[in-house]
């Protein structure tokens, strides 16, 4: 198997903080060759500039690690310097992405590796316009072709009942728990989102949330349906203050040591209660919500432009997928317009052509 380095490194070390499993890998802290600048120093220079532009610290911290594994990767084959890569050293770093594997044995997803490379190709094109390169030798990097993925089927009304009577509201946390799960459902938040959600983000009164600095930096104002809220402000009168270590502490949902909640813990809050609710779905986290979230939303009728904007999507596109028909909406549909079923008088086959089919 290829040996771990960099991001893929720092997937193993859970018990510290991001940014030390980052940076306990970087070379020495001059990051200086005799020949010059190396591309470790380039790439502090680099994110310097993007948080001058007022970047987001996730994409930031994204292009920190995608930038570190290749540096990284590069360093092993003793290339520190810019000037040093090529197209053909970039070709073979692709090919490296390609055969990499996870620690479960599972390939890099095509959109990673796109990421990754997208990311290296920016760098060098900063690179080029501070006048570090004459050219850029990830300019024509091909892209792996994107897999258009269908996402995974959307829980139906069934299940998630099912999965809203799982917590035990008797309990501070199960009661925590259910506003939690009724909040993903009602409004189809994302982890991240859900996990800086502040007090004064909540307005009883208007029943709604607004979302601080969603993905790409956007603000938005999401709906929170009535049931969602009622769990809310029970979770609020008579769990959260229960819960709480430090006053001043403003997040809105606290976990059992009494602080804010971090998305991956929030994440496999949800994954617990998904495999306790149905043991035969294998997968399944916030996103499995968010997307049962719309999916109803689709089937009830809503118009797809105003699931866009409670997802806090750009593009149309991205929504389109999000919200597929389902194949309950197909078979209504089909059974209604093809012309084969709308005919009463259409033969079918014979019983005993089917029995004898069997």
């Amino acid at each position: 198997m290829p040996k771990l380095t960099g991001y893929f490194a720092g997937k193993r070390m859970r018990g510290r903080p991001k940014d030390q499993r980052i940076a306990h890998r970087l070379p020495a802290p001059d990051g200086l060759d005799r020949n010059g600048p190396t591309l470790a120093v380039h790439m502090d220079e680099f994110l310097s500039w993007l948080q001058v532009r007022q970047y987001s610290p996730n994409t930031i911290e994204d292009r920190r690690k995608d930038l570190c594994a290749f540096i990284l990767w590069a360093q092993d084959r003793d290339l520190r310097l810019p000037a040093a890569i090529t197209r053909s050293i970039l070709e073979s770093y692709q090919r490296h992405l390609w055969r990499h594997r996870k620690t479960d044995g599972s390939p890099l997803g095509v959109g990673t590796q796109r990421k990754i490379i997208t990311d290296l190709r920016l760098f060098f094109s900063w690179l080029c316009r501070q006048h570090v390169l004459e050219g850029n030798p990830a300019a024509d990097l091909i892209l792996p072709r994107p897999h258009k993925s269908i996402p995974s089927d959307a829980l139906g009304l069934a299940e998630v009942e099912a999965l809203l009577a799982v917590p035990n509201i008797a309990d501070l946390l199960g009661l925590r728990d259910r506003a939690i799960l009724e909040l993903f459902y009602s409004s189809g938040l994302r982890r991240t989102e859900m996990a800086r959600l502040q007090l004064g983000d909540l307005s009883r009164e208007r029943h709604t949330l607004f979302i601080h600095k969603g993905k790409g930096a956007k603000d938005r104002v999401v709906p929170v349906g009535r049931r969602a809220m009622s769990w809310l402000i029970k979770y609020l009168d008579d769990a959260r203050l229960l819960l709480v270590i430090d006053d001043q502490e403003q997040a809105l949902f606290i976990t059992s040591y009494g602080d804010a909640f971090h998305p991956n813990p929030l994440g496999n809050l949800v994954t617990r209660y998904l495999k306790l609710a149905n043991p035969k779905r294998a997968k399944g986290s916030c996103h499995l919500l968010r997307h049962t979230c719309a999916t109803h939303m689709l089937e009830g009728g809503a118009d797809i432009r105003y699931i866009q904007q409670l997802l806090g999507h750009e593009k149309l596109d991205t929504t389109a997928i999000y919200t597929r028909v389902s194949i309950k909406q197909l078979q209504a549909v089909h059974a209604h317009t093809h012309p084969a079923e709308r005919n009463d008088k259409t033969e079918e086959a014979p019983a005993a052509l089917k029995a004898s089919s069997l």
